[in-house]
């Protein structure tokens, strides 16, 4: 009982990771190369760069669907413009419309009023019925709002943001439901390298749409990015059906050596499957809170930079659509990377060096978290230097893929059965930043002048240090003892 008191001990993280430590020498470890449960990485990540590139495409585009003869719309910049060499003209058969500000504003934060629903719901559906189809379905529904989005907005306004709060009901079970799936999948010492490639597709969907879009709509027109990447979500549908199961135990082509070695390294950590939540425990559980403050806080940071950085870019730098992509789409490739190589580092330092779970999330989360507050403020400053204020950008953001094996995982550390309950609970707040962050964001930069945005990188920076405090002195790395089934609390 002792051993997983909520006290989170230093020596207890290492000496028992998550394993017990009289029973790791009896579980073989599998090969990565060609397993089932890496497979599952690669085709996660597939889905996950689906939903962000579904997601963010509408930033890029937006600035293509706007009427550049209305006041207030003119492709001005407060630096000069840099257009590069001359291309084929712009078509510009596609729709426009007279959106001022404010109207852009709600039309980007939409998505997340229909996000925040299904957090909670995502989670616990997950863990009753399981999460491969609750994850699909998602994504397909997102997939075919997307498609209908020209459309929608050729009704109006009202109507396109509908459409984005439904996308936003599809996809906001995504990330619970992967959570709840990884709980049964991912092996303790495996769960940084893991659940990063899982998730780096959101990161890898951004770095790919934003460019991309601005590409479409140079030589096409801002419709057709809807429809091509509603294709690639159909495509990628059709791979989630046929290769994903739910567990280890329903997969048909996973190999015996695989399948007992990630049964037997979770053996120990997972609560019986009974319909009973410890709602009370989780809610008044301070780990739990830390990751939510921290969730939120990084994230008014990343959905701020997410849905602004395409009009800063335009607006104040001064870069065309198409170049536009491009550079907004740098951070994310930095962050990408950086969360790559994080969950690697983060599991070779618990498992070689013994370095306690607690203090991994801790040290890279607050890396993850200051580090990006720093530059975000310093990019305030570069004026018309784009090359130095894309460079601050790229290694805010990039610094923030830390996270990812920090505060970004630590459900599965303190709760791996609730997994999928704890990130819906988490995504549920720092889904709030994306609702209210553009809005915010558009409000303060209504005249667009670098001294508005300076103000706004402020605001996200100070709230990503106030996060990165809260989660170092609150975080805990072993399992809480509301989360353990009462044989396993009672056993040796």
């Amino acid at each position: 009982m002792d051993d997983f008191s909520a006290s989170d001990t230093e020596t207890n993280d290492y000496q028992r990771p998550l394993l017990q430590h009289q029973d790791s020498h009896k579980v073989e470890k599998a090969p990565a190369c060609c397993s089932s449960r890496y497979g599952l990485a690669l085709v996660s990540c597939y889905g996950f760069f689906v939903a962000y590139a579904l997601r963010v495409n509408l930033s890029v585009v937006m600035v293509d669907m706007l009427n550049t003869n209305t006041s207030g719309n003119a492709s001005q910049s407060m630096c000069p413009r840099h257009e590069g060499p001359a291309r084929p003209k712009h078509n510009h058969t596609a729709a426009t419309y007279d959106w001022d500000s404010e109207t852009q504003g709600w039309i980007l934060g939409s998505f997340f009023y229909g996000y925040i629903l299904t957090q909670i719901p995502g989670g616990y559906l997950a863990r009753k019925y399981g999460a491969k189809w609750l994850l699909g379905v998602g994504i397909l529904g997102t997939v075919l709002f997307t498609m209908v989005t020209p459309l929608a907005a050729d009704l109006g306004a009202g109507y396109l943001i509908a459409v984005r709060v439904l996308e936003g009901v599809g996809e906001g079970v995504t990330f619970p439901a992967m959570h709840a799936m990884w709980a049964s999948w991912a092996p303790p010492m495996e769960r940084s390298r893991l659940l990063t490639i899982s998730y780096t597709g959101a990161q890898l969907g951004t770095v790919v749409a934003l460019p991309l879009s601005g590409v479409i709509c140079f030589y096409l027109d801002w419709t057709y990015v809807f429809y091509v990447f509603g294709a690639v979500g159909l495509v990628w549908f059709v791979m989630w059906a046929f290769l994903v199961s739910n567990t280890p135990d329903t997969h048909k082509r996973i190999s015996e050596v695989e399948k007992q070695y990630i049964t037997s390294s979770l053996r120990n950590e997972l609560s019986p499957s009974t319909s009973h939540i410890p709602w009370s425990s989780i809610f008044s559980s301070l780990p739990v809170w830390a990751i939510v403050v921290a969730h939120f806080s990084y994230n008014w940071t990343f959905y701020t930079l997410l849905t602004l950085l395409p009009t800063y870019m335009n607006k104040i730098l001064g870069f065309s659509i198409k170049e536009n992509g491009f550079l907004s789409a740098l951070p994310y490739l930095g962050c990408s990377m950086l969360a790559l190589l994080g969950g690697h580092l983060a599991d070779w330092l618990r498992e070689k060096w013994f370095i306690s779970t607690v203090a991994v999330r801790k040290g890279f989360s607050f890396v993850g978290m200051v580090g990006p507050a720093v530059f975000l403020v310093a990019a305030g400053y570069t004026g018309c230097n784009y090359i130095l204020a894309v460079s601050f950008l790229t290694v805010s953001s990039a610094l923030g893929g830390l996270c990812s094996s920090g505060f970004g995982i630590n459900q599965l550390d303190i709760a791996p059965s609730y997994a999928g309950i704890l990130l819906g609970i988490s995504n549920t707040f720092a889904t709030i930043p994306g609702m209210v962050g553009p809005v915010i964001g558009r409000a303060l930069t209504h005249s667009n002048t670098i001294e508005e945005w300076r103000i706004v990188f402020y605001i996200s920076a100070g709230i990503n240090v106030f996060g990165a405090t809260f989660f170092t002195l609150f975080g805990k790395g072993t399992v809480q003892p509301w989360a353990v089934s009462n044989a396993y609390m009672n056993g040796p």
